[in-house]
C-alpha cells in the first residue's frame, strides 16, 4: 500500500532542503513529524516522534536510507520485526525552476498488518502528510522571501 502526496513550492530546492533538515526547529513548524532524533545519516537508526491528526502520538526507530542533499531523504521503519509492518517514508524534492519545487512526500508500507491498520493510513497518516506539506511551503516561502 503506498500512499503520496504533493505540493508545488516557490522556494529554491536548497531552501526546502534546509528547512527539512533542520531538525531542531520541527517543534516550531512541522504539525505531523514533531521530533526528529539521532545522528541522520544512511545507515543510522534515528528516533521519530509523529502526531497524526485526530489519532495518539507515535514513536519510531527507522533507519535512515536515502540522504542526498537537496534532493531525497527516506527513512525505513518496522513495527516489532520486519515483515508485521514496515514503512518506507520518503521525502523527494524536485526542481521545476530555481525558485521553485515539487515537494513530494511518500510512504510505502508492507507487512502482514496493512489490510488491519489501511483504514488508519489512508485516513490520519495521509492528513499528517498534507499538513506538514503545507507547513513546510509555509516555512520555506517565508525564509526565500526574506533572501
Amino acid at each position: 500500500m503506498r500512499i503520496q502526496t504533493e505540493i508545488e513550492i516557490n522556494a529554491s530546492a536548497k531552501t526546502v532542503w534546509d528547512v527539512l533538515t533542520d531538525f531542531s526547529a520541527y517543534p516550531e513548524w512541522n504539525p505531523f513529524i514533531i521530533d526528529v532524533s539521532g545522528e541522520v545519516a544512511v545507515g543510522n537508526q534515528i528516533s521519530i516522534k509523529l502526531t497524526p491528526p485526530d489519532s495518539n502520538e507515535m514513536n519510531f526507530k527507522p533507519v535512515v536510507q536515502i540522504m542526498e542533499p537537496t534532493s531525497d531523504f527516506m527513512w525505513i521503519g518496522r513495527l516489532f520485526f520486519k515483515g508485521v509492518f514496515d514503512g518506507a517514508h520518503r521525502f523527494q524534492i524536485k526542481e521545476i525552476a530555481p525558485t521553485r519545487v515539487q515537494f513530494v512526500h511518500s510512504e510505502e508500507f508492507s507487512g502482514i498488518l496493512v489490510p488491519i491498520l489501511k483504514k488508519m493510513v489512508e485516513g490520519s497518516t495521509t492528513q499528517g502528510f498534507i499538513q506538514m506539506n503545507e507547513a513546510i511551503k509555509l516555512r520555506a516561502e517565508s525564509i526565500e522571501n526574506k533572501a
